[in-house]
């Protein structure tokens, strides 16, 4: 089953948890802090485009990048007809562009969802390539103690007027592999159609991170209990990275 199809529909109704505009100011200020604050920023796992929407409204000429269509049909909604932000179906570890930007945004643990060091380290390689001379690369990740001790095998349920949904984990310690079985109940005039859809996601440690972003040419500059300038703590469930590009000289 292909994920973010169904889900898709109404991923926004049960994301409206996450601080969104609270997490575009962090990522700005990031952004200004090392002398970004306008030119071209691409969001990588962009989903429905929400923080991708966010940034441009900020002023950011915009691209968003996602392999689920049905997400970014949404994203296009939301985009409206100025037609300012380009949105691309495409697997971020496949990712083509028609030039360097700025910076690299990755939001909502999306990289979580490369399964294993290799797709991690050919997305930052990428990513890395992409970039403009010291541009940025911001993404956050959900942490091994967030897949062991907060999802682990436990099942969520929650209800809507217009949908609900159960959502199963499946946490497999040896592969460090979390499988999530979401079944989904979205209203459509007077009854619900039912989804289901299969979400894997991988834990790496944070150590093992930070050295894939040196081998792929990147530079760490931090890292960062989740959309804070504190430290990392044992109970963090996600965390933010902070890379930039170093090979590059400005033309």
């Amino acid at each position: 089953m292909e994920a973010y199809t169904g889900f898709s529909e109404v991923y926004d109704i049960f994301m409206d948890n996450v601080p969104y505009s609270e997490w575009g100011e962090y990522i700005i200020d990031i952004l200004k802090e090392y002398g970004i604050s306008d030119g071209i920023l691409c969001e990588i796992g962009c989903g429905t485009g929400k923080m991708t929407k966010l940034l441009s409204d900020k002023g950011f000429d915009m691209i968003g990048i996602d392999s689920s269509a049905d997400m970014l049909d949404i994203a296009q909604e939301k985009r409206g007809c100025d037609g300012k932000i380009l949105y691309l179906n495409q697997d971020m570890k496949e990712m083509e562009l028609y030039g360097t930007v700025r910076a690299f945004i990755s939001c909502c643990d999306s990289v979580n969802y490369l399964l294993s060091e290799e797709e991690l380290l050919t997305t930052f390689k990428l990513v890395d390539n992409y970039l403009d001379p010291k541009g940025l690369f911001i993404f956050d990740m959900n942490t091994p103690y967030k897949y062991e001790e907060l999802l682990a095998d436990n099942v969520f349920a929650e209800a809507r007027d217009d949908a609900s949904f159960i959502w199963e984990n499946f946490y497999d310690e040896g592969e460090r592999i979390n499988e999530y079985d979401l079944t989904l109940f979205v209203k459509e005039n007077e009854l619900y159609r039912k989804y289901e859809e299969v979400h894997y996601q991988k834990a790496y440690d944070i150590e093992l991170v930070k050295k894939l972003i040196e081998k792929s040419g990147l530079k760490l500059l931090a890292v960062y209990d989740a959309y804070t300038r504190e430290s990392v703590r044992e109970d963090s469930d996600r965390v933010v990275f902070i890379a930039q590009e170093i090979t590059k000289e400005a033309i």
